[in-house]
C-alpha cells in the first residue's frame, strides 16, 4: 500500500505518483528532449491516463526483510561455489556422474514462494526443476552430482531453501505456513 503523500487523489480517484513520474520520463524519452513543455506535458498525459485508467490494487504476496535476505544471499552464493565444483568435477571425472530425477513436496502454498524457489533451483548448477503439480504442491527436480539418497537430499535442500525464499520474502502467512 502506497502512503497517502504518493497518492493523491484527483476528482475521488487515486492518482499514484510514482507511476505519473515514470509515464512523464517515458514520454520525455519519446519526445527526445526534455524542455519546460515536455515536461509539463508529459505530467499532464500521465496523470491523464492514470486517472482514466485506474490499475487495480495488486499484492504480489512478497515482503522483505532485510537481515533474512542477506542470510538467504550467502546461502546462495555458497551453494552456487560449491555446485559449479561439484559439475566441473564431473564434467572432468571419467565415468557416469550420479544423477536422479526426485520428487519433492513444498509446504508453502503461495505462489510467489513457490516460483521463487524455481528459479533458485533452476539457477544453481546441477539442478533443475521438470515440473510443478499444483494439486499436489510438488516439484520434480532433476538432480547431478550429488552421491547418496537423492531423494532424501533433494527434500532436505528444497525444504532448507524454502525456508530462507519464505523468511527472507514471505508474508507472514507465509511464514506461519511452514511452521
Amino acid at each position: 500500500m502506497m502512503p497517502k503523500l504518493l497518492t493523491p487523489t484527483v476528482f475521488g480517484r487515486p492518482v499514484p505518483v510514482p507511476l505519473v513520474a515514470w509515464l512523464t520520463l517515458i514520454w520525455v524519452m519519446l519526445w527526445g528532449s526534455v524542455s519546460a513543455l515536455t515536461l509539463v506535458g508529459g505530467v499532464l498525459a500521465g496523470t491523464l491516463t492514470v486517472w482514466l485508467l485506474p490499475l487495480p490494487v495488486l499484492d504480489p504476496g512478497i515482503r522483505f526483510r532485510p537481515v533474512p535476505f542477506a542470510a538467504f544471499l550467502a546461502w546462495f552464493a555458497l551453494d552456487l561455489v560449491s555446485s559449479t565444483a561439484r559439475v566441473v568435477f564431473w564434467v572432468l571425472h571419467p565415468g557416469r556422474p550420479p544423477t536422479g530425477v526426485v520428487r519433492v513436496p513444498l509446504r508453502t502454498s503461495s505462489e510467489s514462494m513457490i516460483m521463487m524457489v524455481m528459479v533458485a533451483l533452476s539457477t544453481v548448477p546441477g539442478s533443475l526443476v521438470l515440473e510443478f503439480q499444483r494439486e499436489r504442491r510438488e516439484l520434480v527436480v532433476h538432480i547431478l552430482g550429488r552421491r547418496g539418497n537423492l531423494a532424501e537430499l533433494g527434500r532436505e535442500e528444497v525444504a532448507g531453501l524454502e525456508s530462507r525464499i519464505v523468511a527472507a520474502f514471505g508474508t507472514s502467512a507465509d511464514r506461519r505456513e511452514l511452521g
